[in-house]
């Protein structure tokens, strides 16, 4: 399950990636937009700076912006900065891996040979999805929903 500190991270990164040509955006202003708590929001923005996937640039007109184009940056890369590894026990991580103390053999494990699915499964559809994908998705949904609301009417 994700984290709120997560669950925020991509809200956030969402908001920036629809205003990617827009310049810098001020916290509070997304913040307030994605009704984030702004002291959190100040710590997630900070950490996905560290990890080279946001930019700031202080005093007047500065603010949080992607560092590069939403088409390069991935769930998957967002996910692990906030999260760690994907990896739902740590014999199946790649980043990070360790052997299970209760495990007597890694190879015949049936824990672990799911898990090992699993993990691959889940970095294969967060590897695979970018920001760009996403505000794609949300846009193909928004016209639905107002499809479905003319409908109505």
């Amino acid at each position: 399950m994700l984290s709120k500190k997560t669950k925020y991270g991509l809200k956030a990164l969402i908001y920036l990636a629809r205003r990617y040509d827009q310049g810098p955006i001020l916290i509070a202003d997304l913040a307030q937009e994605e009704n984030i708590p702004k002291k959190f929001l100040e710590a997630i923005l900070l950490a996905l700076k560290n990890n080279g996937i946001l930019q700031s640039k202080k005093g007047k007109g500065g603010g949080y912006y992607l560092a590069r184009s939403p088409k390069l940056i991935t769930f998957g890369q967002a996910i692990r900065i906030m999260e760690g590894p994907l990896a739902p026990v740590p014999c199946v991580s790649e980043t990070s891996y360790a052997k299970c103390t209760e495990c007597g053999s890694e190879e015949t494990c049936g824990i672990r040979i799911v898990m090992k699915d699993v993990r691959e499964a889940m970095a294969k559809i967060l590897d695979g999805t970018t920001l760009a994908d996403v505000l794609e998705e949300i846009d193909k949904a928004e016209e639905t929903q107002k499809g479905v609301l003319n409908f109505c009417i």
